[in-house]
C-alpha cells in the first residue's frame, strides 16, 4: 500500500511510484496531510508513505557470490548503527548485512528510518552463532573480525573475496569464542584517549579499507 496526500501526489516521482503500486495490483490511498503526519509519526511528513512486506531473512538466501563484501553484526542493539551499517553496505557495493544472535529489529520504525532507503538495497539475513559458521565455512568466505586484542593493523593484510567484516556489540565487542572462529582479527589504530571506536564507524573503517584494496589504482 502506498499512501499519500494530494499536494505531494503533484511531484512527478511521486505520480510515477503510484502508478507503479497500482500496476502491481497495490493500493494507492489518497488521505491528509494531517493523516500522514500520525502515520509517519513526523510532524513533516515525506509526501508518500509506503507499507510492504518484511523481507525474508533466511540465511539460505543469501548468494555469497553476488558480492566481495558482505558484513555481520553480532548482537547489534542500537538502531541508528543498523541504519549506518546499511548505507555504508550500499555505499561499498556490499551485498548485504548478516545479523548474529540477539540484534536490533531491523523492521522496527527507528532502524527503517535511520537507513534512509538503504534497507532495500541491501540482503538482509538473521542467524545464531552456529548457524552462521556453518554456512559460512560451507563456500568460500574470509571472516575477519575486528578485535582490540589484534596484533594487525586493518591496512596491513591483503582481503580474501569474499570478505565478512565481523563487528561486535557495541558494549562488549565480540566474545573469545567468535573471534577463535575468525580467520583473521584486525584492528583500528587509536591515538586518542578513547579505546575504541563506534561500532558502525568502525565498520565503514573496514569496509572502505576492504573496497580500496579492489578498486582499479
Amino acid at each position: 500500500m502506498i499512501f499519500f496526500a494530494m499536494e505531494g501526489a503533484a511531484h512527478p516521482l511521486a505520480q510515477r511510484l503510484i502508478d507503479a503500486v497500482e500496476a502491481r495490483g497495490g493500493d494507492a490511498i489518497e488521505t491528509s496531510h494531517d493523516i500522514l503526519s500520525k502515520l509517519s509519526g513526523k510532524d513533516n511528513p515525506q509526501a508518500v508513505i509506503g507499507v510492504y512486506r518484511e523481507f525474508d531473512t533466511a540465511l539460505a538466501k543469501i548468494d555469497r557470490s553476488s558480492a566481495d563484501i558482505w558484513i555481520v553484526a553480532q548482537s547489534l542493539r542500537d538502531p541508528g548503527n543498523l541504519g549506518t551499517i546499511l548505507r555504508t553496505g550500499d555505499a561499498v557495493g556490499a551485498g548485504g548485512l548478516i545479523l548474529v544472535d540477539d540484534c536490533v529489529d531491523p523492521f522496527s520504525v527507528e532502524s527503517v528510518r535511520a537507513t534512509m532507503g538503504a534497507l532495500f538495497t541491501q540482503r538482509i539475513a538473521s542467524a545464531r552463532w552456529d548457524e552462521f559458521i556453518g554456512w559460512l565455512r560451507s563456500g568460500p568466505g574470509q571472516l575477519v573480525g575486528t578485535s582490540l586484542k589484534a596484533t594487525h593493523d586493518y591496512q596491513q593484510p591483503t582481503y580474501a573475496s569474499p570478505t565478512f567484516i565481523l563487528v561486535g556489540n557495541e558494549a562488549q565487542g565480540l566474545p573469545a569464542e567468535y573471534e577463535a572462529e575468525c580467520d583473521l582479527l584486525v584492528k583500528m589504530p587509536m591515538l586518542g584517549k578513547a579505546d575504541s571506536l563506534n561500532a558502525a564507524v568502525a565498520t565503514a573503517v573496514m569496509a572502505y579499507e576492504v573496497l580500496n584494496q579492489r578498486r582499479p589504482k
